[in-house]
């Protein structure tokens, strides 16, 4: 059977305006999608930590995060009965570090909390450690690393050989010292180690009245080095060996939580940053609209998967690098 012109033109018609009302169909999905993500689910809802123990994570590199620190203050205010901070972090920047330690002290004053060394509690990992009344470890993990470093790149014999110089004009001899582009004058390195002993001081009085040490232990514990979770135990770095089930006895046993209750997690950041469902409703809403072959395109190359990607901090590859056989 044969069909008209004008058939033709109002079956076109029709489906230009089915494929349109489709892709209007999945835009309002995605949009309501983004929004609940974007809503804070309340307490005692799908997750909530009402009448539960939540559980925090602290992990990768240790930078200074204020919207870490408004978690905190609110998971403070909530109904949670404890918390148990879970760390497996190198360390990062004593500012950060700082910041962190701050905000969960500030949040041990409003609910129970105990820490669980996953695989790593170093430098300002550890210090954040320092916030809890008692520290659980693996026996295999790694705690310690405790003091100060400071680094800079020297490149003055490399431009000396290719020829560049690097002109300045400076107020004064140690402003914007040390300098990558210069030797290092013996005013600039005391100047710098200097700041690095202060903060030094700092780590170790913090390592002193929190685990209550002598001065032969607090000596040979801040040398720099990390131990096992074994050897953090008999060092006093660390309170006892085990898991979150070992946190939650201590709970149990030394703040009257109820052993039985549930352990939920607790994040630290929106969610809302993170929508990795977008890839898959872009590519879907592409393919509403019969644009196949772009859909296919943008799936095969991972353009949508970079983006995503760009939440993550940069600085992390500096300290992970690819290990190449």
């Amino acid at each position: 059977m044969s069909l008209d012109a004008d058939q033709i033109v109002d079956r076109r018609r029709m489906r230009r305006k089915l494929a349109f009302w489709r892709a209007l169909t999945v835009a309002v999905a995605i949009v309501a999608i983004v929004v609940v993500a974007g809503i804070r689910i309340p307490e005692g809802i799908a997750g909530g930590t009402a009448g539960a123990i939540a559980r925090v994570r602290i992990t990768g590199l240790i930078r200074g995060n204020p919207e870490r620190v408004e978690a905190l203050e609110r998971l403070g205010k909530s109904s949670a009965r404890a918390v148990i901070v879970h760390i497996d972090s190198p360390g990062g920047t004593t500012a950060g570090a700082e910041q962190l330690h701050d905000a969960l002290s500030e949040l041990k004053k409003k609910k129970p909390l105990v820490v669980v060394v996953d695989g790593l509690a170093a430098s300002g990992g550890y210090l954040a450690a320092l916030s809890s009344d008692h520290i659980v470890a693996q026996s295999a993990s790694l705690v310690g690393s405790i003091g100060v470093l400071v680094q800079y790149p020297n490149v003055y014999d490399f431009l000396k050989n290719w020829g560049v110089k690097v002109e300045e004009i400076k107020s004064s001899p140690l402003k914007a010292a040390p300098s990558g582009y210069e030797p290092t004058s013996p005013e600039a390195r005391a100047a710098l180690a200097a700041v690095v002993l202060d903060s030094y001081d700092w780590f170790k009085k913090l390592v002193r009245d929190a685990r209550k040490l002598d001065d032969a232990t607090l000596a040979r514990v801040t040398d720099g080095r990390v131990f096992t979770g074994r050897q953090a135990l008999e060092l006093k770095l660390v309170d006892e060996l085990g898991n979150e089930k070992t946190a939650v006895a201590w709970l149990a046993r030394e703040k009257n939580i109820d052993p039985n209750s549930p352990v939920r997690d607790f994040p630290l950041r929106s969610r809302y940053r993170d929508l990795p469902f977008l890839h898959v409703a872009a590519v879907f809403a592409l393919d509403t609209m019969g644009l196949t072959a772009i859909a296919r395109g943008i799936e095969e190359s991972g353009m949508l998967s970079a983006a995503e990607r760009l939440n993550l901090d940069g600085l992390l590859a500096l300290w992970h690098p690819a290990v190449t056989e």
